[in-house]
């Protein structure tokens, strides 16, 4: 996978994971908000996650989960997608059209800067604290081998 890709991937993520009101605040902060034309959606339908049993073996349909999907253009047909998890419209259009702005060269530091960083910090902390608040409570089970007598 290229860094180009990679990247896009980190700041989709980011944006996914964003709380809503956020990414509200920052276009609502935006000096010069572009213009954008909804191709799809939004709109929400299902999706079939699937696992494996401590991350090896077979994989297995843990079940369905609910998300709403967008896509926006920008001029110049710059495209922008989001896939959110829940039922959150206004969400999935802000973040496809955060996404594609991301991939304007002239405004993409600035997003990086001012909108994506800080939801990724914000994102480490709250993981961290909810790691500190569980981590009491973990409980370690062992196999105690009995010896032959």
């Amino acid at each position: 996978m290229s860094t180009e890709q990679t990247q896009r991937q980190e700041w989709m993520a980011a944006l996914a994971l964003a709380d809503e009101g956020r990414l509200r605040d920052a276009w609502d902060s935006m000096a010069a908000r572009p213009e954008y034309r909804i191709v799809r959606g939004p709109e929400t339908g299902l999706v079939m996650v699937r696992a494996r049993s401590g991350n090896v073996g077979e994989r297995f349909n843990l079940g369905e989960m609910t998300v709403t999907r967008c896509s926006v253009g920008l001029a110049g047909g710059i495209m922008g997608h989001a896939f959110i998890g829940g039922i959150k419209p206004e969400h999935a259009c802000l973040a496809a059209v955060f996404d594609a702005l991301m991939q304007l060269p002239e405004r993409r530091e600035d997003l990086r800067r001012g909108l994506i960083e800080p939801l990724r910090r914000e994102r480490r902390e709250h993981l961290a604290r909810r790691h500190d608040e569980v981590s009491p409570s973990r409980v370690d089970f062992f196999t105690l081998v009995r010896g032959e007598d």
